[in-house]
């Protein structure tokens, strides 16, 4: 698809800001969209249909678009919160995203939705299903139920995956290149240049960039601890 070949060798910067951070604001996140794709961003991924919109009404470039509630839950390891139900999916459809991430893991999700029905609905409507997971096992379930596209965004996030560890998942990306047949995109805790030339002699289809481009309170208390 032509979508998930534009993405090929390119890093993604994943601008996203909870309602309560500072950035939320709607000339903020702009910005930062202008600014990280004047640096070279190949693709943008965006939370909320706000920010999908104003996405792809600037750039032509891939635009990955997800749901998040305003607050996340505090059992956030033990629920389905990215983009959960069909109607999020509409509502990313409906905003202009180009690929619709999902929580791609087997867990309940609210509603008695199925993500056999959501990836048939993305793909129906003639948009990209990226499967968000933790472990092989969902991303070889993922790719069975029609996922066109995984990532390792869950990893360390979930109760199944809880072993984060201070860098990238580098030992998933490895089984998913090597065990699915789908193209797989690293992401999640990626700090330095070397890590993404790493994902990519590995397989990595493209890199998704998220804290260490886009969310200074966490670039700031980085370095804040680091000097004590």
């Amino acid at each position: 698809m032509d979508m998930i070949n534009r993405l090929r060798g390119k890093v993604v910067v994943s601008v996203q800001a909870m309602p309560p951070e500072p950035l939320y604001a709607e000339k903020c996140m702009t910005a930062m969209m202008q600014s990280v794709v004047k640096g070279g961003a190949g693709g943008l991924r965006v939370a909320g249909t706000r920010d999908v919109k104003i996405a792809k009404k600037l750039f032509d470039l891939p635009v990955i678009g997800l749901t998040k509630p305003d607050v996340i839950p505090s059992n956030w390891q033990e629920i389905v919160y990215i983009t959960p139900t069909q109607d999020e999916v509409v509502e990313l459809i409906e905003a202009g995203a180009d690929i619709i991430a999902l929580d791609g893991t087997m867990r309940k999700r609210p509603n008695n939705a199925k993500l056999d029905d959501l990836i048939k609905y993305i793909k129906i409507n003639k948009r990209v299903a990226m499967a968000d997971i933790s472990t092989l096992e969902e991303g070889q379930n993922a790719e069975k139920l029609g996922a066109n596209i995984l990532s390792t965004t869950l990893s360390g996030y979930t109760q199944f995956s809880q072993n984060r560890g201070e860098g990238p998942d580098f030992d998933l990306l490895k089984q998913l290149v090597e065990n699915t047949n789908l193209p797989v995109v690293l992401e999640g805790r990626i700090w330095e240049p070397e890590e993404v030339d790493k994902a990519f002699e590995l397989g990595a289809h493209c890199v998704v960039i998220g804290s260490a481009i886009t969310r200074p309170q966490l670039i700031t208390k980085r370095f804040v601890q680091r000097s004590k």
